[in-house]
């Protein structure tokens, strides 16, 4: 559609796409321009240009990096989403291969394939008091393992859906030859099925690592001293002194940066997974 628009059509779609990226881009500028902005000009009228109006300087980076309290939320941030990101994938690649192969007699997969998806559609504020009590009376309360299995109850539903789709994807010949030659159900899995879904693999990989990277809310309410994430560092940057503008412009990049990271390097493989299966149901 785009390539058969007048110029002057094609002018409004550059204009509102050049003021739209303008506006997402202010708030990741002042959170590095805080990050680097002396704690004494933080609130000074126009010091917005460093080396003219501001000498940077890393005051915030070296109380941030070196508190103990955020390299412990750091940590618990990395172990929380990589063990998230690891069981959503073990079950999720299971359950969307089941869904996409095979029929069940007491219920069909379409139904199926909705109720996975309204897990996600529920709000998760609805659940909180519930898992609290839960987590509680198994002694998962402030545990790495019990934030685990909170954010996978919530990211195992796109799990499921996008490895849904991507076999569903995959040509049925190809593994339809696998068993003439003899393979089973589980080699034509794991050395046929997941091979050529691996695209679709790493986009939920990165997905699920996003979402349980910035994940807050459980993490704030469901979690002490012992197993806070960073989310929980930016939103501890509130003191009885104000809000630590610096200290949590920090805590931001920080919390940003992996996914940011991951997706720049893994936007090739995110495009091809997500796409995949877009054509076929």
């Amino acid at each position: 559609m785009f390539k058969f628009m007048s110029k002057p059509k094609k002018a409004m779609v550059y204009t509102v796409l050049v003021l739209a990226t303008v506006w997402m881009l202010i708030p990741f500028l002042w959170t590095l321009e805080n990050a680097f902005k002396p704690s004494i000009k933080l609130f000074e009228p126009g010091a917005a240009i460093p080396f003219l109006q501001y000498q940077p300087t890393l005051e915030h980076w070296n109380f941030a990096l070196f508190h103990q309290s955020v390299i412990k939320g750091l940590i618990n941030s990395i172990v929380v989403s990589l063990g998230t990101t690891g069981i959503v994938l073990i079950i999720g690649t299971m359950a969307g291969y089941a869904l996409a192969r095979y029929r069940f007699s007491y219920v069909k997969n379409k139904d199926l394939t909705i109720f996975f998806l309204s897990q996600r559609v529920l709000p998760p504020v609805v659940v909180l008091i519930p898992f609290f009590i839960i987590l509680m009376r198994i002694n998962l309360v402030d545990t790495r393992l019990g934030l685990i299995l909170v954010n996978v109850t919530f990211n195992l539903p796109f799990g499921i859906l996008i490895m849904r789709s991507i076999f569903n994807e995959i040509p049925v010949a190809i593994e339809e030859s696998a068993f003439v030659d003899g393979a089973n159900d589980y080699q034509v899995f794991w050395r046929i099925a997941l091979p050529l879904a691996k695209n679709g693999l790493l986009a939920t990989a990165l997905i699920v690592f996003a979402f349980s990277w910035n994940e807050a809310l459980f993490a704030l309410t469901l979690t002490g001293a012992k197993a806070q994430t960073l989310p929980v560092m930016i939103l501890s940057a509130r003191s009885t002194r104000g809000v630590r503008f610096g200290f949590a412009a920090v805590n931001t990049i920080l919390a940003i940066g992996p996914p940011i990271i991951l997706t720049i390097f893994l936007q090739s493989n995110l495009a091809r997974g997500l796409t995949f299966g877009a054509l076929k149901e």
